[in-house]
């Protein structure tokens, strides 16, 4: 146990160190939001993938692997692809726009691109992104106290609070810049840890070990593409629910934050290839953790949660014991947490700068200076982190039988459908109107909950709708009502003026460059 201590207690200085440093470097709200917009490709790409990534990788994706087998890997080819979209169709042209607004949130970029006269846009924005970071923030504290019960045996609830109280204390200190510098380290711990697991257990098999033949035996649908039964309705709605997880790249704030603080458009093209092989490497991994899990561990009609737990979400933790020396055990319970740590405090961050600019500032007409603008984020840092512990709290009694999996997607799959179509409107799309972007965030909000609550309960498509998940028609209806209502009452002033926005931009590029 001694073992274990020592190498968590060493990732914790480290995180601290670099948010004391950081925070020599906050002056004002600009600075504790965006880093002043100085980041480079490698911070840039390991911290908006370490973001998106998340808790939902380590125990729910392994999870996943160990149950579904083979089909699980149709995760890894959605979030490649909804990354390398992210990358390289929108992030130079998000970068343009937003430094040309000099925008330092998403809804700084939304109000200048749509200019409104008034604050529903940047009321419904701010808000619907307070709602649904509070829910991923919780589902990343439940995965906290989840992880601290399982490697170092202690009470879930004691967990959970330790976990809060480590990444509110470098989110408050560094702001943005602590976040993205911790994201750095923290992904790199991800990557080798990853990546080193199922090598090294594969490499630990002998001759008589036959993984897929084994597996095939155990249940046929585990080494099949499409899952148990082939290719079925039902099957392909599994599987493209996996594939569109990685919507979710495709405008959510707090990953697109990362693209507005980039220094400039170099460092995004330099950004991209690193974010690809960021994300090959720890998805592929965290599935082949689970599969292995699978067939170390189980026997052929056993059940996986009954030896891996619910969701088979220990199956990484039990690996590792299986695989690793005590000393290094504690390696993995630090990328367990800098997978959660990452994430948590990149939104609170996205969400205090949303609340003290987007709707203090600039619906209130308050004054503040540098230091006081700074100083109520960090409060209002504290604020949602302690909101959302309360309802990690709850959850965890109301839900006992919960699976970290489903919690975390059904954040992400609100921030995702909420925002992602408007944005990818809004950038490609010189029609689309404020009142199409406005319907667009209400609908991908209203349809991310009755998708999970009413419409998953069903008789009939009931259980499409389950297998799916949130994401694709939540996402789908958000982009479908946007379009219908920018189209019922066109804006041509405005399409004129994003136009000329965009020439304005290119002519300022060619007379640099």
């Amino acid at each position: 146990m001694v073992e274990k201590y020592s190498m968590l207690f060493l990732y914790l200085v480290v995180l601290i160190l670099l948010s004391l440093v950081a925070s020599k470097r906050i002056r004002n709200i600009k600075d504790y939001v965006t880093g002043n917009k100085t980041l480079g490709f490698w911070v840039a790409a390991f911290s908006a993938q370490a973001t998106g990534e998340s808790a939902w990788l380590l125990l729910g994706v392994t999870g996943m692997g160990a149950m579904v087998g083979f089909s699980a890997y149709w995760v890894v080819v959605g979030e490649m692809f909804g990354v390398a979209v992210a990358w390289f169709l929108m992030a130079e042209r998000y970068k343009k726009l937003t430094d040309h607004y000099d925008s330092i949130t998403m809804t700084d970029y939304l109000v200048s691109r749509f200019r409104t006269n008034t604050h529903t846009l940047r009321l419904v924005a701010s808000v619907s992104l307070a709602i649904f970071i509070l829910i991923y923030i919780s589902a990343q504290i439940d995965a906290t106290g989840s992880a601290f019960e399982r490697f170092l045996a202690w009470d879930y609830h004691m967990g959970a609070v330790v976990g809060f109280l480590i990444v509110v204390i470098y989110s408050v200190i560094g702001g943005f810049i602590a976040v993205a510098w911790t994201d750095m380290f923290q992904g790199a711990v991800m990557v080798v840890s990853l990546v080193a697991l199922p090598l090294v257990a594969y490499l630990m098999l002998g001759p008589n070990d036959h993984v897929y033949e084994t597996l095939h035996s155990i249940d046929p649908g585990l080494v099949n593409i499409w899952g148990n039964g082939g290719f079925t309705p039902m099957n392909f709605a599994i599987v493209l629910g996996m594939m569109l997880i990685g919507l979710g790249f495709l405008g959510s704030p707090q990953v697109f934050a990362r693209f507005l603080a980039i220094k400039d458009l170099e460092e995004i093209k330099r950004g991209r290839w690193v974010a690809l092989g960021f994300t090959f490497l720890v998805d592929a991994s965290a599935v082949s953790i689970g599969v292995l899990g699978r067939y170390l561990f189980i026997e052929a009609g056993d059940d996986p949660a009954a030896t891996l737990g619910n969701g088979a979400q220990n199956v990484l933790p039990t690996l590792v014991e299986y695989v690793f020396p005590l000393f290094l055990v504690g390696l993995y319970v630090a990328a367990v947490l800098s997978a959660i740590m990452s994430t948590v405090s990149s939104l609170l961050i996205v969400a205090a700068g949303s609340i003290t600019h987007d709707i203090y500032r600039k619906m209130f007409n308050a004054e503040l200076d540098g230091e006081k603008s700074a100083q109520l984020s960090r409060w209002l840092t504290i604020f949602f982190a302690v909101f959302a512990l309360g309802i990690a709290l709850i959850v965890s009694f109301v839900s006992p039988t919960r699976t970290i999996f489903w919690f975390v997607i059904f954040g992400w799959s609100g921030i995702a459908a909420t925002f992602c179509p408007m944005v990818i409107m809004s950038l490609f799309w010189k029609g689309f109107t404020a009142r199409g972007a406005i319907a667009a965030m209400i609908a991908g909000f209203s349809m991310t909950i009755l998708a999970k609550f009413v419409f998953s309960e069903m008789d009939g498509i009931g259980g499409y709708f389950v297998a799916m998940e949130t994401m694709p028609p939540a996402f789908l209806f958000s982009f479908v009502v946007g379009y219908i209502v920018s189209i019922m009452k066109p804006d041509a002033a405005l399409a004129n003026k994003y136009n000329n926005d965009l020439q304005m931009i290119d002519n300022r590029e060619n007379k640099n460059g």
